[in-house]
């Protein structure tokens, strides 16, 4: 199976796929006595793998210790579920970041008139980093 090919069937890009074997995350493909990649089942598993890992938001150095445990078949499943964890944790301070930046917005958007004057308390909060009137 050629790269586009593989791409098509995992839903990595080949330009991803291409990056994935520069970093070292996937072996290199095989090549045709033209050049051109070759993926195998393996190479597709991997893939599959790589882009649903991402797709949950783990890091290139998560999914290369994920890789590694999956690889692994003496591995204990306590090491796997020690990445999640702490994944999840990661994901937890993200939202509550991202909530703090939406009641931010929220109060700033309030107290912005939003009319034809220049006064403007979100680009005033922008510029200055004021965190006058409750803001966080």
């Amino acid at each position: 199976m050629n790269i586009g090919e593989a791409a098509a069937a995992t839903g990595v890009t080949a330009k991803m796929i291409r990056h994935y074997e520069a970093i070292g995350l996937i072996h290199e493909a095989g090549r045709t006595g033209s050049g051109y990649r070759t993926y195998g089942p393996k190479d597709l598993a991997t893939l599959t793998f790589i882009r649903r890992a991402r797709d949950l938001g783990f890091s290139i150095a998560q999914i290369r210790d994920l890789l590694a445990l999956w690889q692994d078949r003496g591995r204990a499943s306590a090491d796997v579920k020690r990445i999640a964890a702490t994944h999840i944790e990661e994901l937890t301070a993200k939202m509550r970041q991202l909530q703090e930046m939406v009641m931010t917005l929220q109060h700033l958007s309030a107290n912005c008139q939003g009319d034809d004057r220049p006064d403007c308390p979100i680009l005033d909060r922008l510029a200055t980093g004021d965190d006058a009137g409750g803001c966080h």
